[in-house]
């Protein structure tokens, strides 16, 4: 079908991507015809059955062709709303997947048997024994139930979160900590104040889904930046900031959700670089980093919030119930976001600040934290192999955080997949919820806390071995 040349510069994603919509607009390819399939297209070419996958999803995305479930990939017919023959512009196939209906599934179907695709920690890996000594702690003290908290928060908690980040070498004061009701609050907060309709903003691509509905509420154009397994691809970054002139990155370097990557020192320094030389401010979602053995430096730790916004949370560690994160910055700029907090929902909640407080000046804080820190190592090596086994590709192998980031080529429309789990009790992470873009995609976010159940590796290799059937 075609000639592709692995000497050429051009990826060959790129070469079978352009070589297929030649071949569509000059009507060699018909519309509703199929394409060979994932194996076959790879078999007949000589290329990893990845790179097909990866040509595949363009061109859906594109607007060329139509992925239908157990049938494969079709050319698109104009009826479809597909491209006109020759021309440059594409129409963009309104995609199957409503990332914001499966977000709000996600916490209502909280209660499904598996949940490898959540985004917490099971009851057991948290800490259960503190949350209960600081409630009694409280109850104890008697508290103040008339009147409200601190704009700020809670100082004491406050000068506790000063004090420790000055162990990974951010110098900060009480003053500058404000607590806020999650790290998505903090998140809102820092978009409304920098950001306008129509402003320009770079996203981690994959990355946060509630980042980019807040985004787009707010009127800003979210812009995605490719992440790689050592942090971004630095000349697609700066290919978009001289593009679109952005207002600011949004982005968590450490651990990263959903691909778990880590952007290296060198790549942070860039970052600094890029973002001093065009005048945009770095808002870093840290909300990871006490799952971090490693000692690391941050982008706060770098340039000490001159351009930095650093954001935390203690929902992931504790329990996603207790709703306590933090931002640091400027002064200038932490004034104003006090205030917008204030004008949004007047104060965040004083007795869960202070039963955090009592939670991470519990003597057993950071033995709970190394604890947590080796049991989610030794299940990242657990479930890797597990998913090795089966033939996914994984994105990264960090042995730290929350996540895998994987596909599989026999498995290509990640959401379908998780519409039939839904349906056997699973909740799995389609790739489609955390692209900047939503596309078909068969890239999947497993918490590997929650997939070593066998039930789950059952289902998964059905759909593989109906995938291999449908394929041949």
């Amino acid at each position: 079908m075609l000639t592709l040349s692995p000497e050429l510069q051009t990826p060959l994603v790129s070469q079978i991507v352009d070589g297929l919509r030649g071949l569509i607009a000059g009507q060699v390819l018909k519309p509703g015809s199929k394409l060979p399939s994932i194996r076959a297209f790879a078999a007949a070419h000589g290329v990893s059955v990845f790179t097909v996958v990866e040509a595949y999803d363009r061109l859906v995305a594109q607007g060329w062709l139509v992925s239908r479930a157990n049938a494969g990939f079709f050319v698109k017919r104009r009826d479809e709303g597909g491209p006109v023959a020759g021309t440059a512009l594409v129409a963009r196939e309104a995609p199957r997947f409503d990332a914001r209906w499966y977000l709000k599934q996600i916490f209502e179907n909280r209660n499904l048997p598996l949940k490898p695709g959540c985004g917490w920690l099971p009851h057991d890996w948290l800490f259960g024994d503190a949350v209960r000594r600081s409630m009694r702690q409280l109850s104890n003290e008697g508290p103040e139930l008339d009147g409200y908290g601190l704009p700020s928060g809670h100082m004491a908690l406050r000068m506790m979160i000063a004090e420790s980040l000055a162990e990974h070498q951010i110098a900060v004061e009480a003053e500058q900590v404000l607590l806020t009701h999650g790290s998505s609050q903090a998140l809102d907060l820092v978009a409304r104040r920098l950001l306008k309709p129509g402003d320009a903003v770079l996203v981690d691509d994959p990355g946060y889904p509630n980042l980019l509905f807040m985004l787009h509420f707010v009127g800003a154009r979210p812009i995605g930046v490719p992440r790689t397994p050592t942090g971004y691809d630095l000349v697609a970054l700066e290919a978009l900031i001289l593009a679109y002139r952005p207002k600011a990155f949004f982005t968590q370097p450490r651990l990263q959700s959903p691909t778990c990557s880590q952007a290296s020192a060198a790549h942070l320094h860039r970052l600094l670089q890029l973002a001093e030389q065009h005048d945009f401010l770095l808002v870093e979602n840290d909300l990871y980093a006490d799952m971090d053995a490693s000692s690391r430096p941050s982008l706060a730790s770098l340039d000490q919030l001159r351009r930095v916004i650093y954001i935390g949370s203690y929902s992931k560690t504790i329990s996603p119930n207790l709703r306590v994160g933090y931002l640091l910055a400027r002064p200038d700029l932490l004034a104003e976001l006090v205030q917008l907090k204030m004008i949004a929902g007047l104060t965040s909640s004083d007795i869960a600040e202070r039963l955090t407080f009592g939670v991470i000046t519990d003597g057993r804080w950071r033995k709970h934290l190394k604890s947590l820190r080796d049991r989610l190592g030794e299940a990242h090596r657990r479930v890797g192999r597990r998913l090795d086994s089966l033939g996914f590709e994984l994105f990264h192998e960090p042995e730290a955080g929350m996540y895998l980031w994987a596909r599989h080529p026999d498995l290509p429309d990640s959401a379908e997949l998780s519409r039939l789990g839904t349906q056997e009790g699973i909740m799995l992470g389609p790739g489609q919820l955390f692209l900047v873009e939503p596309r078909p995609t068969g890239w999947l976010r497993f918490n590997v806390a929650f997939s070593e159940d066998e039930r789950l590796w059952a289902f998964l290799a059905q759909r593989i071995e109906q995938g291999q059937q449908l394929a041949q």
